[in-house]
């Protein structure tokens, strides 16, 4: 039996989403997520803010953090996922449990 995990996910994306097409970026990205029965869910918008140097000529990003939990082997293939979208400018996974 695998044991659950409590993961962050802070994505970075490009600035060119309004606020109704990130939410629905972030919906999509959440139902694809419950493919690999992810549970606890939670998303957070942080804002659109100016980045420190430039990313694949961007100066500005939008900021989403997604709480969940989920199985450690499903980990590779949301990172997998996220590799895939040109709308991402970075992300970073954290593992929140030590």
């Amino acid at each position: 039996m695998s044991i659950l995990k409590k993961y962050e996910i802070m994505i970075l994306l490009t600035e060119e989403f309004n606020d109704s097409e990130l939410k629905t970026w972030v919906f999509n990205y959440a139902k694809s997520l419950r493919k690999f029965n992810v549970c606890d869910i939670s998303v957070i918008s942080r804002g659109k803010h100016n980045l420190a140097y430039s990313i694949n000529n961007k100066m500005k990003g939008n900021y989403i953090q997604l709480n969940f939990s989920s199985m450690p082997k499903y980990i590779n293939n949301f990172s997998n996922i996220l590799k895939l979208d040109s709308n991402i400018l970075r992300f970073l996974i954290l593992n929140k449990q030590s």
